[in-house]
């Protein structure tokens, strides 16, 4: 099962309600335990999702994909990135991160300089 990490920028809501509805999906957001403190540095986020194998899920759609194609071709990679669709609403949202959580093979979203 896939792993997300909420960017700190993304309504809490996304983190209470797929908690709530899918309890056995491991969801964390930045500035929680054991993750990334609030403030850092995109790059920085990118290596955590890396290491620990979480996919992120944000709703930057300027600096993030900059920062993604900086990575990758330094020769990372990450598990996945989720950009939110600001013309779906919240419900929606949840259930199709639900239904990939569920859906999904293990690395199925990986990206990695080929």
């Amino acid at each position: 099962m896939l792993k997300y990490l909420m960017d700190e920028n993304v309504n809490p809501v996304y983190i209470n309600q797929l908690r709530r509805r899918k309890s056995d999906l491991i969801i964390r957001a930045i500035g929680e335990p054991n993750t990334p403190l609030k403030g850092t540095l995109d790059p920085e986020i990118l290596i955590w999702c890396e290491a620990h194998n979480f996919v992120l899920i944000t709703n930057n759609r300027t600096s993030m994909p900059v920062h993604l194609v900086d990575h990758i071709n330094t020769g990372h990679h990450v598990p996945g990135i989720f950009i939110l669709n600001p013309d779906m609403g919240i419900g929606e949202t949840i259930e199709e991160l639900i239904l990939i959580s569920e859906a999904s093979f293990e690395e199925e979203y990986h990206s990695a300089n080929y």
